[in-house]
């Protein structure tokens, strides 16, 4: 072996240890003579040159020094291997910034894992963790969110108890996605439910939302329908008012879907906007929809879902409450291709029929 200056300065070696005393493959750390010995000198002797093979060289004082390794087979006339030109690079930097750079990717791996973790918790704040039993009222929920599931959305629905027989239910959507919409709809959910202890009417409890929404920093608005429901003996007495949220679809006992209520302001878009209680009846059998615009606004190329598909859908429809869900979600994600744009949120709630 020959070594010129530069090499024998970068390795600590003296001329009379090396030049004519050992080989290439002796100056190689360990795990790099396996890799000369299983690939770098197989593939030298195939083609007759390797370009940028890393490798580490043995320092005299133990320590290592990483290299980029480029050879050349000279071959004799006959065809046998003669001399090997060895050109080595100092890669002690690049190796740095590879290290550098893992150690960035894995600090990022970390930080989305962190940021997955606090979505999915964020989540799981939007809605109950079950459904509550309700005495004289059956109740199924739904949530999908978007496209694969991997981002956190605004959507969010509520059900809790006043009392035995006065309970609300409440569904909205908070504009755009993220951690912060996420946010918003919890402080929306939350600001609901204290605001539901004392005052009765949804009219006014949007209104008070209203002015914390506009309060909160993130500058974020929503969509809510907040319901009211009062048991009288075998029905039920809604009070309900919209804030830029689709309206209610209520199927009576013959079946036929109607909606129920306008869309009204958007909540925290706005201030000083009026919201309006409508009153309607549940009566046994009755079911009323409550549902996010990731239903209707569901798109196939060019073509909506829409309201008029989701009508037919209801119209068809003698299920209960969880089998209606069930029925209207599969339907929105057959038409998507089972990866919706939009979260989709669904509340059913349905008075059991009469005993024959």
């Amino acid at each position: 072996m020959k070594a010129n200056a530069t090499f024998l300065t970068w390795t600590g070696h003296e001329s009379r240890d090396v030049v004519g005393q050992v080989r290439f493959i002796d100056l190689l750390a360990a795990g790099s003579k396996l890799f000369h010995e299983t690939h770098f000198r197989p593939l030298l002797l195939l083609d007759g040159q390797v370009s940028e093979v890393a490798l580490e060289l043995l320092r005299h004082d133990g320590s290592r020094l990483p290299v980029l390794v480029n050879a050349v087979l000279d071959r004799a006339e006959d065809g046998a291997p003669g001399i090997t030109r060895v050109a080595v690079f100092d890669a002690t930097e690049r190796r740095r910034y590879e290290r550098e750079l893992l150690a960035a990717k894995k600090r990022a791996e970390d930080a989305e894992k962190r940021m997955t973790l606090l979505a999915r918790t964020l989540q799981e704040t939007l809605m109950p963790p079950r459904n509550p039993w309700i005495d004289g009222l059956d109740i199924a929920t739904a949530y999908r969110p978007a496209g694969t599931g991997d981002e956190i959305g605004g959507d969010f629905y509520d059900v809790f108890a006043v009392s035995a027989s006065d309970w609300v239910v409440t569904i909205g959507d908070v504009a755009g996605k993220g951690v912060e919409a996420a946010a918003v709809a919890t402080l929306v959910r939350h600001t609901i439910r204290a605001l539901a202890i004392s005052e009765t009417s949804p009219a006014t409890i949007l209104s008070q939302l209203n002015q914390v929404v506009l309060d909160h920093p993130s500058e974020r608005f929503c969509t809510a329908a907040v319901l009211r429901l009062r048991r009288i003996g075998d029905w039920w007495d809604v009070a309900m008012a919209a804030g830029g949220h689709p309206p209610a679809i209520v199927l009576d006992t013959d079946k036929v879907p109607r909606v129920v209520g306008e869309p009204g302001h958007l909540v925290g878009a706005f201030p000083s906007v009026a919201y309006e209680d409508i009153r309607f009846e549940l009566r046994p059998g009755t079911t009323v929809l409550l549902y996010t615009d990731g239903v209707t606004d569901g798109r196939r190329g060019s073509e909506l879902y829409g309201e008029e598909r989701l009508m037919r859908l209801l119209h068809e429809s003698v299920d209960t409450a969880e089998p209606l869900i069930g029925r209207v979600l599969d339907d929105v994600l057959a038409f998507q291709g089972q990866e919706p744009r939009d979260d989709i949120a669904l509340v059913a709630l349905q008075v059991p029929p009469l005993p024959d």
